[in-house]
């Protein structure tokens, strides 16, 4: 935590149950499955999950595996179930780090050629998915190209996580978002694109590489609400297709997940100097895994090395070549997502050019409490691991 010299000032916000339902832009088509409250929300309220027909997921695997997860307990905090062959199915849960094997024989080549039948055809970065549902299915291939494994992952729409960044929506400037796979960052952009479209009236257009925030189908999801969604043939041509958004379509919002290559970067760039908000997520889990990434540094405004003159290196206690931030950020913020309800908030332009320079900055601390309130702690020492 931050030490005593820190000033610490906290604001507890309202839980989403307390803030009224947005206005109805256009009427929607009504979302599949069931709405009740998430496990985690089980203490104070606040979260709901829509589940987006589980039971559809459930219906490409073998029936033994299928009856076994309608009565599994914990069947609402299903994250994943992994079909290899020639070892036991597993099925993993949120919030545990291991799996759960769900039968002792192992699966078969014909129950992964069944399982491939119902899912239909992958597409070159070897995903799938079940029309009108969030749910992915990714496959793992031999060198032959045969499919030896299956990854299906659930897709669930989650109310509430946007109140612990609707304060900085407010700003109308860009946020990258960081954090390990599965922390929660694809559901984040799908309910911050309903919320800016819905609520903040904003013309909102999502870069659906995958369908993972969309959904699989020509229809997107209702959960992204009046947000309009384009599809990526590929994933090579994202950046592409981030421009065509921009070019053809004049959004004040553009959504994009998993920006992952230097031509995405700076399609990210060339985005956000036309005035166009940005709201996307990048490989890393740190701000330091950005600055040190070639690739991607340019989100947070790049690295140079600079060579100071004999005065103003001994003014500055420094040596004569140092790292210096070369432009503006990309993206005005930053929130690193180090759990699903536990954030850390940087100022990109301050935090980059204090950890550059080898000092500590001072970020925002934003967590929910036992009652699920949020609440944001202004400001903490950032050290790059743990606070």
């Amino acid at each position: 935590m931050a030490p005593s010299s820190a000033r610490i000032l906290i604001f507890i916000l309202p839980t989403p149950s307390l803030i009224p339902p947005p206005p109805v832009r256009r009427p929607l088509r009504a979302w599949a499955g069931t709405a009740r409250c998430a496990p985690e929300a089980a203490g104070g309220g606040g979260f709901v999950v829509i589940e987006d027909d589980l039971s559809e997921l459930l219906q490409i695997l073998p029936k033994d595996l299928r009856d076994n997860l309608q009565n599994e307990p914990r069947r609402d905090q299903l994250l994943e179930v992994i079909l290899d062959l020639g070892r036991q199915p597993e099925a993993r849960f949120l919030g545990n780090s291991g799996g759960q094997y769900l039968r002792d024989n192992e699966i078969s080549q014909l129950e992964l050629e069944e399982a491939q039948r119902a899912v239909g055809e992958f597409g070159r970065d070897n995903r799938a998915g079940i029309e009108g549902t969030l749910h992915r299915i990714s496959a793992i291939r031999s060198r032959k190209g045969l499919v030896v494994g299956l990854t299906c992952r659930v897709g669930r729409a989650v109310n509430g996580h946007v109140d612990m960044v609707r304060d900085l929506l407010n700003y109308k400037e860009s946020i990258l978002f960081l954090g390990r796979p599965g922390v929660g960052k694809t559901t984040v952009m799908r309910e911050i694109a309903r919320v800016l479209a819905d609520e903040f009236q904003k013309r909102v257009v999502i870069v659906d590489t995958s369908n993972e925030i969309g959904g699989d189908g020509d229809i997107p999801h209702a959960a992204i609400g009046g947000a309009r969604r384009m599809q990526v043939p590929e994933p090579s041509m994202q950046h592409r297709v981030m421009i065509e958004a921009v070019e053809n379509h004049m959004p004040e919002v553009v959504i994009v997940d998993e920006i992952g290559t230097e031509s995405e970067a700076q399609a990210c760039r060339s985005i956000a100097e036309r005035g166009v908000m940005l709201i996307g997520t990048a490989h890393g889990e740190r701000l330091a895994n950005i600055i040190k990434n070639p690739v991607l540094s340019d989100l947070v405004g790049g690295v140079e090395t600079v060579t100071l003159g004999d005065e103003e290196a001994r003014a500055r206690r420094t040596q004569k070549s140092i790292l210096e931030r070369k432009a503006p950020p990309t993206f005005p913020f930053l929130i690193e997502m180090r759990e699903r309800h536990y954030w850390v908030t940087h100022r990109t332009e301050r935090s980059v050019d204090m950890l550059l320079h080898g000092k500590k900055p001072l970020v925002e601390v934003r967590k929910r409490d036992n009652e699920f309130q949020v609440i944001i702690e202004r400001w903490a020492t950032y050290d790059g691991d743990g606070l």
